[in-house]
């Protein structure tokens, strides 16, 4: 017999974490993708949920307040963004994360966006469907020499770093995190403006907070050199859209590529949806199956623990004792 109710806000949940859940006495109800706030609170209460497992929608204080027998909000992730954590604290509700479980796949996404935008390959495919051929005013250029800066140098954006590394770009970093000298390989900017001055492609992977909300505005986007690109896989809101549409419709800025946007799904008439100079998936970055799995796993795990009385990891826990 189940002794716990889980929210999971998505329709899927990889079958090694499902089977942790389940040995743990779980029963696991799912919510359609990326559901409202008022979706998962209703869901929260109808369950009487002992726990959230939040990969996709916002977690409110609704949300929060719908069951008192809630103790944890798994993230199925890094980001907390989405969550509200003043309202989890305060009703004693623990959030954990999944620090560095998909920061290999998200790196590769990275770089394979990186060598995309340098190598005009979104162009120059448009123009052979179109019946085109070999253009001489194509844009294509090296990837090697180029600079790139890394605004957050955690897991991901050292994962980002290393593959860099491996196709000759130099690389520096923004974050207050690394020490005055840098790490090896990655050399440490004084302030965001001062990297995009130094980077042909700035790339972003800190977390969305208050203070990195519309960090990459216009004037860092100024900052850059004519001809860069801006790259995003970590939050929509850290990169003010408007500002990046204006740096791209001006010709100052070269390209970009989006997986992420300050609302998701974007609206079907969003501007940097069909922009010719941007290249957009849909954030699965992080969606390989290893990935995947590994962030289910770490997640389920937390849920476990703390449901069964056990110890949860203290670098998954963003808020609450353990």
């Amino acid at each position: 017999m189940n002794r716990f109710n889980v929210v999971m806000t998505s329709q899927q949940l990889a079958p090694q974490a499902v089977a942790i859940l389940e040995r743990a006495g779980c029963a696991i109800h799912y919510t359609p993708p990326y559901p409202s706030g008022a979706v998962v609170a209703e869901l929260v209460a109808r369950v009487q949920a002992d726990a959230i497992l939040a990969r996709q929608g916002a977690i409110t204080a609704g949300a929060l307040a719908a069951s008192p027998r809630l103790r944890i909000v798994a993230r199925h992730g890094v980001g907390v963004d989405e969550v509200d954590l003043a309202a989890a604290a305060a009703r004693g509700v623990m959030v954990t994360n999944t620090p560095g479980a998909n920061a290999p796949a998200v790196a590769e996404h990275t770089l394979a966006l990186i060598l995309a935008l340098v190598k005009d390959l979104k162009p120059l495919g448009a123009a052979v469907a179109a019946g085109g051929w070999r253009d001489p005013a194509g844009a294509s250029r090296d990837v090697a020499g180029l600079r790139l800066g890394l605004v957050g140098c955690g897991a991901i954006g050292r994962a980002v770093a290393r593959l860099a590394a491996a196709f000759g770009m130099t690389v520096e970093s923004a974050d207050p995190a690394l020490p005055v000298g840098g790490l090896p390989g990655i050399g440490r900017a004084a302030s965001v403006a001062d990297l995009a001055a130094a980077s042909d492609v700035l790339s972003v992977h800190c977390p969305l907070t208050p203070t990195t909300r519309g960090l990459v505005g216009a004037a860092v986007l100024a900052a850059m050199p004519p001809g860069g690109f801006v790259v995003n896989t970590a939050r929509g809101g850290i990169v003010d859209e408007a500002a990046l549409l204006a740096s791209l419709g001006s010709g100052h800025l070269a390209g970009a590529a989006l997986d992420v946007f300050a609302d998701e799904p974007p609206p079907a008439d969003h501007a940097l949806r069909r922009h010719p100079r941007v290249l957009a998936t849909p954030h699965v970055a992080g969606g390989t199956p290893a990935a995947l799995a590994g962030m289910g796993i770490a997640a389920a795990e937390c849920i476990a623990a703390l449901l069964g009385g056990g110890t949860v990891p203290a670098e998954r826990v963003v808020t609450g004792a353990s």
